[in-house]
């Protein structure tokens, strides 16, 4: 029970990574807030997340818009006491070779993955500093700062703008406290790791064939990744973007 007492933020909480590092999180004592644009699937988590026996809520957000952000970290901190934890794991994928990609596409995917993950650590890094510290991980990929890919330009120059973005944070907040660090994973068992019309049978082969461990990671293996991270064993980890993607850029 690392995190009993204390309040977790998980953006992109509705579903996939987010979903199953939230529900890690009540397991171990947490409360969590959900944050996202689909009510639904946040209500559901929340619900996962009772289950499990923590307090969790949900909170409907643009996490591109600077106003809802502000308001979100100031309604977890006004309804929960402060904020301890925030995973920022929600993101978006595109798939297109860089000419081919319409200015309004790359705007998108880099409002969603890079400034999403900016906004959301200017408010949580404010928040901690009213709590004297805390942790916070972003989810970013091995495909940028680790691993390029033709057809993925967008989505690599998104991930990699993450990845020297919590790197900086975490040597600006170290000194009060506060630890950033990164995940970059590879494909995992989720909707995005899945080409269009694509089974899972169709993924497993694929992957055993492209990948040294021969698989798509699993939730848990992520899961208790970020909690490490995020908890007191990890005390000593500040700015590392660590890349967990069976192989792939060893």
């Amino acid at each position: 029970m690392r995190f009993t007492d204390r309040v977790v933020l998980v953006t992109g909480g509705g579903s996939g990574i987010g979903r199953a590092v939230a529900l890690g999180f009540a397991r171990e004592g947490a409360t969590v807030a959900v944050a996202g644009r689909r009510r639904e699937a946040l209500e559901r988590t929340v619900e996962l997340a009772e289950a499990e026996g923590a307090r969790a809520a949900a909170f409907t957000a643009d996490l591109t818009d600077p106003a809802d952000v502000a308001a979100l970290v100031d309604g977890i901190t006004g309804r929960f006491g402060g904020l301890d934890v925030a995973v920022n794991s929600a993101g978006t994928f595109t798939a297109a070779p860089v000419a081919e990609t319409s200015e309004e596409e790359w705007t998108r995917v880099l409002t969603v993955n890079t400034t999403g993950v900016f906004l959301a650590m200017k408010h949580e890094i404010r928040a901690m500093r009213a709590r004297g510290g805390g942790a916070i991980v972003n989810i970013a990929s091995n495909i940028g700062a680790h691993r390029r890919l033709p057809g993925l330009g967008a989505y690599a120059a998104s991930k990699a703008a993450v990845s020297a973005l919590t790197r900086t944070a975490a040597l600006e907040c170290v000194g009060e406290g506060i630890r950033v660090n990164a995940v970059s994973p590879g494909p995992f068992d989720t909707p995005m790791s899945m080409r269009p019309g694509e089974t899972e049978a169709d993924r497993a082969a694929r992957m055993k064939e492209q990948s040294p461990i021969g698989r798509v990671g699993s939730l848990e293996e992520i899961t208790g990744t970020v909690l490490w991270l995020a908890s007191d064993e990890a005390g000593y980890a500040v700015g590392l973007d660590l890349v967990l993607d069976g192989g792939a850029t060893a």
